[in-house]
């Protein structure tokens, strides 16, 4: 904890580590980076967003509960959102996915539906049209907060799939590694030498290729 007070962090940087702390349910780590969070003078929106799109990794109590922590050092009053049409939602879901994908889109989606339509729908239509096509934070900052979720969580082919997207909104290797190699800051070292395994098979298939 100690560490984390005394290292000077990015913005990005102090986001995807709230992140991995909170699908973690670390709290204390949490609300360490919260206040960090607050001290560095980021927008409420990027915590929240960052925050809210973790319940596509750790489900809705696990971001009920990190919320409501963000509510106590980031205060604000109620408000009314509209849902998007469901026609609107997919178009935007498969846009956003193209983006991270690319031409492996259908192939992805190919797969998933082979073993569950719903997931696949799903997918679209929650994943990437609800949550990660949101404003608030660039798609780019979403995927390193996405990277340093996986990577904690040790989901080898779809942390390897974002590390992909986080290239394909050109985020450099160098942020990319550094997201991960923050990670032992929670405690386990272990979360910095998955991450770094799975970053050296991509960069090493990307040369090779």
């Amino acid at each position: 904890m100690e560490k984390l007070r005394k290292k000077r962090f990015s913005e990005y940087e102090l986001l995807a580590l709230l992140s991995a702390s909170s699908v973690l349910r670390k709290k204390r780590y949490f609300k360490e980076l919260l206040y960090l969070c607050k001290r560095s003078k980021i927008k409420r929106e990027k915590v929240y967003e960052t925050i809210l799109q973790t319940y596509l990794f750790a489900g809705f109590p696990s971001a009920l509960v990190s919320l409501q922590v963000v509510n106590e050092f980031f205060p604000q009053k109620p408000t009314t959102v509209k849902n998007n049409p469901k026609l609107a939602t997919i178009k935007k879901g498969t846009q956003t996915c193209k983006k991270i994908y690319g031409n492996k889109f259908d192939k992805l989606i190919d797969n998933i539906k082979s073993f569950s339509p719903e997931l696949a729908d799903w997918l679209i239509i929650e994943g990437y049209g609800k949550v990660l096509s949101r404003k608030g934070l660039t798609l780019a900052e979403r995927e390193l907060s996405v990277i340093s979720i996986l990577t904690v969580q040790k989901f080898d082919s779809q942390l390897y799939s974002h590390i992909n997207g986080a290239y394909r909104q050109k985020v450099g290797e160098g942020k990319i590694k550094k997201t991960i190699e923050n990670l032992e800051l929670l405690g386990n070292t272990s979360y910095k030498t998955f991450g770094l395994r799975v970053l050296s098979k991509f960069i090493n298939n990307k040369n090779n290729s």
